[in-house]
């Protein structure tokens, strides 16, 4: 099975345009597959139009709801977890961004992608073909920046973007993440969580591939979540704390 995780935090206005370019998307992969909506505590009706939506579009969907707003970092705790749970023993998870910048289209290629070998498949920008539209100038030196920075103290054979969300995994890695790192698997709490995971992934080892993503950020619906000071700073934090870690594992 193919489980679509979503993780959603007032995306009222970016829910239902989604899901109508996720069923297309769907029809284009073999076999079942679901939509896992993860609510992290949304104050609109994000849970009701993608109810609505997903109803028009003939889409299964699962929603887990978080009582109160727990951050990205737990809202894809939740999503890889249940998703895994989902998806069984030789199924697909894939995570994208709910506010409408990321293309459901890429979908079947990443599947593909996972099929000839790879555990992990990322939708990167930074792939030859990859752009980002409408994106503001800091927000691209920001996360250029970062994954600058990551690959250069902590490689990952096969990705150039460590920071988009948009990803395949097969669920027999996440499981085995859960099992080998168990709590610690996902720590961070914001956006920063996304590299934490692909880096934890790589540890395993897992075999990473990426496949290019045109980030339409000019389809975005609603402002930006990112707290961009703070972001910088946990960047650097995981960088200086993936860097120790890599030295212990060279040194054991």
């Amino acid at each position: 099975m193919l489980v679509l995780a979503l993780p959603a935090y007032n995306e009222s206005e970016a829910i239902g345009p989604l899901l109508d370019r996720v069923a297309p998307a769907f029809r284009e992969v073999e076999g079942t597959a679901t939509v896992l909506l993860v609510d992290d505590g949304s104050s609109d009706d994000t849970v009701a139009r993608a109810k609505a939506a997903a109803a028009a579009r003939g889409l299964a969907l699962e929603v887990a709801a978080h009582g109160r707003n727990l951050g990205l970092g737990a809202a894809l705790r939740t999503g890889l977890s249940r998703g895994t749970e989902l998806a069984g023993p030789n199924g697909t998870v894939v995570v994208m961004d709910t506010d409408n910048t990321h293309d459901p289209a890429l979908i079947p290629r990443m599947v593909a992608k996972l099929e000839t070998g790879f555990d992990v498949v990322i939708a990167s920008r930074y792939a030859p073909g990859g752009k980002e539209i409408g994106l503001s100038l800091r927000r691209r030196i920001m996360s250029r920046g970062a994954s600058l920075l990551l690959r250069t103290l902590v490689p990952v054979r096969g990705a150039r973007d460590y920071s988009c969300g948009y990803r395949a995994y097969r669920a027999s890695t996440l499981r085995r993440a859960f099992e080998v790192y168990g709590g610690a698997f996902i720590t961070e709490s914001g956006f920063v969580s996304s590299a934490e995971i692909l880096l934890k992934c790589a540890w395993l080892p897992s075999r990473i591939a990426e496949v290019p993503l045109v980030l339409r950020y000019d389809l975005k619906g609603g402002a930006s979540k990112m707290k961009v000071g703070a972001t910088v700073r946990r960047y650097l934090r995981l960088a200086a704390a993936g860097k120790r870690a890599a030295a212990r594992g060279r040194n054991a």
